[in-house]
């Protein structure tokens, strides 16, 4: 059986997992919002006519790196256009950092990834239609 100091730190510890993990979801749903939004004033600099679109972001337990996944419409280009936004990692966090500044101490560092769950559905979809 266990002492009650020794179950306080046991849940104690939980809930401290429980708290990280709620503040990576609020921190990744605000950087989704900024970064589509971002994208969707200044996409035009790093793909001219084509949609940038950020379907995911994942933010690491410390708050130091956010992984954001982008959907770029029309896909025949999407991994120029990626190689470019990639170029452009810093003066974007540099402009999401002038958005986000008041609610974030630390804005993370970002890497960007192609999200190609579109293109792949697309291709269950035309190997059924067959």
């Amino acid at each position: 059986m266990l002492k009650v100091s020794e179950m306080f730190c046991t849940f104690g510890f939980r809930k401290q997992i429980l708290m990280e993990s709620n503040r990576q979801e609020k921190i990744s749903r605000l950087l989704q919002r900024e970064l589509s939004e971002l994208f969707r004033k200044d996409g035009y600099v790093y793909a001219p006519g084509r949609m940038i679109t950020v379907s995911k972001v994942n933010v690491s337990p410390d708050l130091g790196l956010a992984k954001a996944y982008l959907s770029i419409f029309p896909s025949q280009t999407s991994e120029e256009d990626l190689k470019k936004i990639q170029e452009n990692t810093k003066t974007i966090r540099y402009n999401l950092g002038k958005i986000v500044g008041k609610q974030l101490r630390i804005v993370p560092d970002l890497a960007f990834y192609l999200d190609d769950t579109l293109d792949y559905l697309e291709n269950i979809d035309s190997l059924l239609k067959e």
